[in-house]
């Protein structure tokens, strides 16, 4: 019992220092967006082609956002692979029920074609009976 409580304990260290790590560099990403945000503008001030550089900085911080929430997401993926792998085989176990229902499906679906054609038939007998009797003239 004592090892598992360790290794629960070893677990529990090993994914917040991952977490730690992931959000270290998603901020030391910000910074270096940000530095180089700062270098282009100055970089503007003495540059022939101001142009080009004065959208690259807007670019640049506007994707900052976008750095931090693909890291979100990357940190939730591996939970997220594990809820769709426990769908699965779920799914998988289900299916030899699938097949049994189908099955019970068909069969329910052959015996109203049978009583359909049954009924079908009972009326295309009477039919003739009624029409070849001779009609009545009225006197």
């Amino acid at each position: 019992m004592a090892t598992s409580t360790t290794e629960g304990v070893k677990g529990s260290s090993t994914s917040s220092r991952e977490g730690t790590a992931k959000a270290m560099a998603a901020d030391q990403i910000s910074q270096a967006i940000q530095s180089t945000s700062n270098l282009l503008h100055l970089m503007q001030q003495s540059s022939p082609s101001q142009v080009q550089l004065t959208k690259l900085p807007k670019n640049l911080l506007a994707k900052t956002t976008t750095i931090k929430n693909t890291g979100q997401v990357l940190e939730q993926m591996p939970q997220v692979i594990s809820a769709l792998d426990a769908h699965m085989e779920i799914g998988l176990q289900s299916v030899p029920h699938l097949k049994t229902v189908t099955q019970l499906l068909a069969n329910m679906e052959h015996c109203q074609l049978n009583s359909l054609s049954q009924v079908d038939s009972n009326l295309t007998q009477k039919e003739p009976k009624m029409s070849s009797q001779p009609s009545e003239k009225p006197s």
